[in-house]
């Protein structure tokens, strides 16, 4: 089977939909189907994956919000790609314009949309969750929950890797949603990189001994991560107890990120780490992850952490919440410091009974191909009744 993924959010310097995109590549040739993965880019150029995988750059404008990321410039350009490619089935990876663009082209493939973004947490629920509630705000995004729904009836399947997200789809009206958790890259993250020293090192650069307490955050500097909110639950903890804060990310909000540290030496920005290697060194190092983001659909840092043995302090709302299992996260209020805070505490209280469970937990953790081994078989079965009904 064929199958052409028009993916109108992949970055080269992306995060968890590059590493996903990348590992999809490499796990079409395992199960014996061809992948053209279609992504806007700055070049035209054809990237041979395996004899199996191809990434096709169409050269696009920059988004100007984001300017690692680009944006498909017309529909035309997307029917051009499908109709050059051929695909037995189609994957969308994005709800906005290339969604609609895959739904209206002319071609008899079946097809899937992914919900790799949740526009409603990451914008409109942030936006107004001071002043309206979640059944307000819906009623006033009316237009685009029509909007999904009308997509939801021209794909043959709406993909969701979280639980959470699921339900709020379906809740919606929403009627074709599967859920199919994503999962970590295998063999990278394990509690055996644990390093000391690597530890001791970053305590240090927050001017803190080794008896301190290493927090980690991991994401773009983008408003959705609330960095802001994280570092005033963090140092609100830190009041009663040497605590360090170590950032891994850059983005286009970084300079209102770095305004937020104030200065404060127990917090450290480091820049994006593209050796998984190191990441996941990092990962295993740390005492304790810290999460902000309610936007995400699946949680691929939360579940990284898990599988690195780390455990885990996450917000009750959005994918992340998927990823806590007992003695090993906890939630806290979604976009509430001081909630943060106290559950950061609490956290600490418990900490090596929660480090121990979490490492016990981690060889259990889903991994990507698990994910793949998931899909590509729903993908096989639509298109099987796909051309059964022709």
């Amino acid at each position: 089977m064929h199958i052409v993924d028009i993916s109108a959010l992949y970055s080269p310097n992306g995060g968890g939909i590059k590493t996903y995109t990348r590992r999809k590549l490499v796990a079409a040739e395992r199960l014996g189907h061809e992948l053209t993965v279609v992504v806007p880019g700055a070049d035209d150029s054809v990237e041979v994956i395996n004899p199996m995988a191809r990434m096709v750059n169409i050269p696009s404008p920059r988004f100007p919000f984001d300017r690692n990321y680009f944006y498909f410039e017309s529909d035309a350009i997307i029917h051009a790609a499908l109709d050059r490619y051929k695909p037995d089935f189609v994957e969308a990876s994005s709800p906005w314009g290339s969604a609609s663009a895959v739904a209206e082209w002319p071609g008899k493939a079946p097809r899937a949309l992914i919900m790799h973004a949740d526009p409603l947490t990451a914008w409109a629920y942030r936006w107004f969750e001071n002043f309206a509630s979640r059944k307000t705000i819906d009623r006033g995004f009316e237009w685009f929950w029509r909007y999904l729904r009308r997509l939801d009836g021209q794909y043959d399947a709406v993909i969701s890797a979280s639980q959470n997200l699921s339900e709020r789809l379906t809740g919606g009206g929403m009627q074709r949603i599967h859920t199919i958790p994503m999962g970590v890259e295998p063999g990278i993250f394990s509690p055996s990189h644990r390093d000391p020293a690597l530890r001791a090192r970053l305590l240090a650069r927050c001017e803190l001994p080794e008896s301190a307490t290493l927090l980690l955050g991991s994401g773009r500097h983008s408003p959705e991560k609330r960095w802001p909110m994280i570092m005033a639950g963090a140092m609100a903890a830190g009041y009663s107890r040497p605590l360090a804060l170590v950032i891994v990310g850059d983005g286009h909000a970084r300079a209102s990120v770095v305004r937020a540290t104030g200065g404060n030496p127990h917090i450290l920005l480091l820049a994006p780490i593209s050796d998984r290697l190191e990441m996941a060194r990092l990962m295993a190092s740390a005492d304790l992850l810290v999460h902000g983001s309610a936007a995400e659909t699946f949680g691929m840092v939360p579940a990284e952490a898990r599988a690195s043995g780390l455990p885990i302090v996450v917000p009750d709302d959005g994918a992340a919440t998927d990823q806590v299992e007992p003695g090993v996260g906890l939630r806290y209020v979604a976009g509430d410091a001081a909630s943060l805070a106290v559950t950061i505490g609490q956290a600490l209280e418990n900490l090596p009974a929660m480090q121990a469970a979490a490492i016990a937990a981690a060889p259990g953790v889903r991994d990507m191909d698990r994910h793949f081994d998931d899909l590509f078989a729903l993908y096989e079965q639509l298109a099987t009744g796909a051309r059964a009904a022709a």
